[in-house]
């Protein structure tokens, strides 16, 4: 049986991840820095465990030799995914995360001939972000071969985790992005604003710096890609505001203050909160003579379909020996792949 490792399975979606991955009769190994926490935690589900922070490569890597696969939770990911990928090319062992970071993506898809020599899949992003709107996007990609532009977005009220906020604190001093004739750029907060129907009526949009304008553009190969939530006019009103402060918004002192009140404001969500809260993912394709196409699906909160993906692309790698290099969930399992989701709907597509 191979052997999957959960690394920061104390953190909220790790637990998560843990937990499910043991009713599906599982065994991973969960891990982490945080001793006491890891240990309770493989105590309760019968777990082995392994205790190991990410500052020192060699000694990462010699944790991960007997590993199939990773199963990476441990955020911020701008620190934790570059020694966490090093590790896994030197023992061989497969990658996947839950980062929303798009500079993160970024990097680990420069990655593609390492992993391909190494014999290694790196799969960032297999949790909410971003396996429901590559799904949308692959599957618009179908419906319309001769895309030029990409729309992408989703209406949903699961709420942050402390770990996505603080990524979202850590973004505020680059902006938005995205992507223009194949190249990635950088763009004002709420850089665009249009209205929107995701699936539960129309609402005000506006632009994100989301995964999909990296990760969308390997799946589906659209030179130009967007990404939206919806959006009150007063927070739009105040993500340009946001602008404003973007030279400091990075500084040290300011993302230890944000994040201090991060930790002291955000309450992660209750399973009853998890289980009665639903999402509408909308996607949107063009072509060169002004055809449009809309494709639409209302699926699970975000932190289920984290749970659940995580451990379903997990399978899907392992499967498959011939498998290596950078890959995005629709490039290994296609557009259907959300429909293998619990609680997914069908494809609406107009």
């Amino acid at each position: 049986m191979k052997t999957i490792l959960i690394y920061g399975a104390n953190g909220y979606s790790g637990e998560l991840i843990a937990r499910e991955a043991v009713k599906q009769g599982l065994k991973p190994v969960v891990a982490g820095r945080n001793k006491d926490a890891i240990e309770k935690l493989a105590a309760e589900l019968h777990l082995p465990l392994q205790i190991f922070a990410l500052d020192d490569m060699d000694v990462v890597a010699s944790n991960l030799l007997d590993v199939d696969l990773v199963i990476h939770c441990a955020g911020p990911f701008s620190a934790t995914s570059k020694p966490m990928l090093e590790a896994c090319i030197m023992a061989k062992t497969h990658y996947t995360d839950i980062t929303g970071e798009s500079d993160v993506f970024a990097h680990v898809q420069s990655m593609d001939a390492r992993l391909k020599d190494a014999g290694v899949v790196a799969m960032p992003g297999v949790g909410f972000d971003v396996i429901p709107t590559d799904c949308v996007a692959a599957k618009l990609k179908e419906i319309m071969p001769d895309a030029t532009h990409l729309t992408l977005g989703f209406d949903s009220r699961s709420g942050f985790s402390k770990g996505t906020a603080k990524t979202s604190v850590e973004g505020l001093s680059g902006g938005g992005k995205v992507r223009v004739d194949g190249v990635i750029k950088s763009v004002p907060h709420a850089y665009k604003t249009r209205k929107i129907d995701f699936g539960d009526g129309e609402k005000l949009a506006t632009t994100i710096p989301w995964g999909d304008v990296v990760t969308a553009y390997f799946s589906t190969q659209i030179p130009n890609i967007e990404v939206y939530i919806p959006a009150s006019p007063r927070m739009i009103g105040q993500m340009k505001k946001l602008n404003w402060i973007r030279p400091i918004a990075g500084l040290k002192f300011v993302q230890n203050f944000l994040k201090k009140k991060v930790d002291k404001s955000i309450i992660p969500p209750s399973k009853d909160i998890r289980e009665k809260t639903r999402t509408h993912v909308w996607g949107e394709a063009k072509n060169a003579e002004g055809d449009v196409k809309t494709v639409r699906i209302e699926t699970n909160n975000g932190y289920s379909i984290t749970q659940d993906g995580s451990l379903l692309m997990a399978r899907k790698i392992l499967a498959d020996d011939s498998l290596s290099g950078y890959k995005t969930p629709s490039m290994i399992a296609g557009s259907s792949l959300i429909l293998e989701l619990p609680g997914s709907g069908e494809f609406v597509v107009s």
